[in-house]
């Protein structure tokens, strides 16, 4: 399996942009399907969740202005971001948790190479 991102680049403070994440197979079965981010200097961090069954959960720095969804059809899991500012700068990754068996879940923890997003002016 291989994580693909896509969507990042440079926009200006207040601008709007839409991060998507293919896998090379289904992601119906698979539990959590998250996005992290690194800024410069910094250490990853937890951006926004989506579990199998559709339900998100984010980060409070970007409640409100971020949107996590998946489309297990096309094997997609996106990130729309809104009223972006330079402080969301950083390089955006996609992450695969495990896949859900009849017995537990079996550990995934699949990475995609991050797609860069540049907030500035």
């Amino acid at each position: 399996a291989q994580l693909v991102e896509s969507g990042g680049g440079l926009v200006q403070p207040g601008g709007s942009l839409r991060l998507s994440c293919v896998n090379s197979r289904s992601i119906a079965s698979i539990r959590t399907m998250a996005w992290y981010r690194q800024a410069p200097g910094k250490q990853r961090e937890l951006v926004a969740t989506v579990t199998y069954d559709g339900s998100p959960n984010y980060v409070d720095s970007v409640k409100g202005r971020f949107t996590i969804s998946r489309d297990n059809n096309k094997k997609t899991v996106y990130l729309q971001m809104s009223s972006l500012t330079p402080e969301d700068t950083a390089v955006y990754y996609c992450h695969a948790d495990c896949v859900l068996i009849i017995e537990g879940c079996n550990p995934l923890n699949l990475w995609g190479q991050g797609t860069l997003v540049t907030v500035s002016s």
